[in-house]
């Protein structure tokens, strides 16, 4: 039967390979080993050896193009074979299924597009994965609170579900019996998807469904489509299974070498050889014109290596064989860290980022917060109080409190504080409100308070949204200098760094000192140089002076 070889992952960063040179062409007998074409990747040209054996009976492209990984580079089979249907499968030779566009036709067959189905008659009612936060595009199912064929009231707690931010319960909307859930728990689906079907019992749900499909349902078509990524793997198992077969009768050990000495091995066998100690000299090949390759390495035995190797003239030194092995941890990415990986590559590579650095005197905020803390009812922080000094100065230079709307900027009347909150998974940023009007003592609570919320994984919509400046602060871990991504919808944030001791000058005399180095980036788009300099001009005399900011 013939079997279809994709493009192999040849390195770590590699997308896509270009055919430097095919060794084999259509009608070949190839025997598995052989040496079937060079590829060119992003890293270097390689020899590619052929997993199976018979006849090529297709290539997938000519030398000097390129095709991405995993799409279909051969075919192997019986002379003669017809392989439309394989290539049919594979998309014309163009790779392996697309998963999204192969379900498609399956939601359209059960529900053609313009037909309209009558679901009037169906006491049940689809419930839908809600929108809970902001960012939202998918909710993972942390836990499923009620199993189908359970009566449900309305108000009911029905699942728990984790957002980007935080886990939450959700209750049913409606009563009845539980029909259908549209995942087990430890999945994710879309906003919008088919969460679940409530209604009388017996009610035909999959009417239902077909109704929702063909109203544009994408998560059930991605749901579908998952065993047919899964199942691409499989179809390389025989493969490898017949090149780890027993190899054939070895050839003289001479025949692996040309004329000019060099000895012909594939470029894993240099490498098998090299780590086991091995001398390529002494192994015999089994590939093509007496090639080394991966199963000679594999079943040679040192111990029929000639003893007289050992007589040479010249002393030389052997070096020990080291043995290592290879380990990897891989953990399921979390809905928080999906979408921190999506907002912030979009604020990265959309906003056009430029940072201002600034160093400040922290002698006489250090000597202030000892004073303060002697009578605050709550312990007060260095981040407390660049919190109320950055509201102060955004106070007075709103240019800096501003957003990008696309075609107008917003510029914000109250100031909003994001706070960076370092998390088991990632980041959160919890928002202390009118930030500007607060004294520290409010702020440090209110801080600690949504810090501990973080941590909990309890905060709520209204404790995350509506921020219009964001501070990100790593001084507590002897950071003394980053830059941070803007956090969207804002046009700046300000890396804070640690405060650090270091001799300085003061009146022609060097003497200790306090000192802090602040970065904001901004967002070109919205904030100039000038302006970004002067608000940080204005923090920095306020941190200075920290009596101004208690006014």
């Amino acid at each position: 039967m013939a079997e279809v070889i994709h493009m192999p992952l040849m390195s770590d960063t590699m997308e896509e390979g270009t055919i430097a040179a095919w060794h084999k062409k259509v009608g070949d007998t190839v025997a598995s080993g052989d040496l079937l074409a060079e590829i060119e990747t992003d890293k270097a040209t390689m020899d590619f050896e052929s997993p199976a054996e018979g006849t090529l009976l297709y290539v997938g492209v000519e030398e000097g193009e390129s095709i991405p990984v995993n799409q279909i580079l051969a075919i192997v089979g019986e002379k003669g074979e017809n392989v439309d249907a394989l290539l049919a499968e594979n998309k014309g030779g163009g790779g392996a299924p697309a998963p999204k566009e192969e379900a498609a036709p399956k939601a359209e067959a059960s529900a053609p597009a313009g037909e309209s189905i009558d679901t009037s008659g169906i006491n049940a009612e689809v419930v839908e994965m809600p929108l809970m936060s902001d960012t939202m595009e998918e909710g993972n199912i942390a836990a499923w609170h009620k199993k189908v064929g359970d009566k449900v009231e309305s108000g009911d707690l029905l699942a728990e579900i984790e957002t980007d931010k935080a886990t939450m319960d959700f209750e049913a909307p409606s009563e009845g019996t539980l029909l259908y859930i549209g995942s087990e728990a430890g999945s994710a689906i879309k906003v919008g998807a088919v969460l679940a079907i409530i209604g009388e019992a017996g009610a035909d749900y999959e009417t239902l469904l077909k109704a929702h499909n063909a109203g544009g349902g994408a998560a059930k078509e991605e749901t579908s489509a998952a065993p047919a990524q899964e199942s691409k793997p499989a179809a390389a198992q025989p493969a490898e299974s017949k090149a780890s077969a027993p190899a054939p009768a070895a050839a003289p050990a001479a025949n692996n070498a040309t004329s000019n000495g060099r000895v012909k091995a594939s470029p894993l066998a240099r490498k098998m050889a090299e780590d086991q100690g091995y001398n390529l000299a002494d192994i015999p090949g089994s590939g093509e014109g007496g090639r080394i390759v991966k199963r000679d390495v594999e079943t040679f035995q040192p111990s029929a290596q000639p003893a007289a190797a050992a007589t040479s003239g010249a002393a030389s030194v052997s070096l020990p064989a080291v043995v290592g092995e290879e380990r990897y941890e891989e953990t399921k990415v979390s809905q928080m860290r999906k979408t921190i990986a999506r907002r912030l590559s979009e604020s990265k590579f959309t906003a056009p980022h430029f940072y201002l650095t600034m160093d400040i005197d922290m002698e006489k905020a250090v000597e202030a917060r000892k004073s303060m803390n002697e009578v605050a009812p709550v312990k007060i922080s260095f981040n407390d109080m660049v919190i109320k000094a950055a509201a102060a100065a955004l106070r007075q230079h709103p240019g800096v409190n501003s957003s990008w709307l696309g075609d107008k900027i917003r510029i914000n009347q109250h100031v909003h504080i994001g706070v960076a909150v370092a998390v088991d998974e990632g980041l959160l940023v919890p928002v202390v409100r009118f930030a500007d009007n607060k004294p520290l003592s409010h702020i440090a609570t209110e801080v600690k308070d949504l810090a501990k919320k973080a941590q909990e994984k309890k905060l709520q919509p209204a404790d995350w949204e509506g921020n219009t400046f964001t501070i990100s602060n790593l001084g507590m871990f002897g950071i003394e200098e980053f830059t941070a991504i803007i956090n969207p919808p804002d046009a700046c944030i300000m890396a804070v760094g640690a405060i650090r001791d270091e001799p300085v000058v003061k009146n022609g005399q060097i003497v200790p000192g306090k000192r802090m180095k602040v970065t904001m980036s901004c967002d070109h788009r919205v904030v100039d140089g000038a302006v970004g300099s002067a608000f940080l001009q204005t923090f920095k005399s306020l941190l200075e002076d920290p009596v101004r900011i208690l006014i």
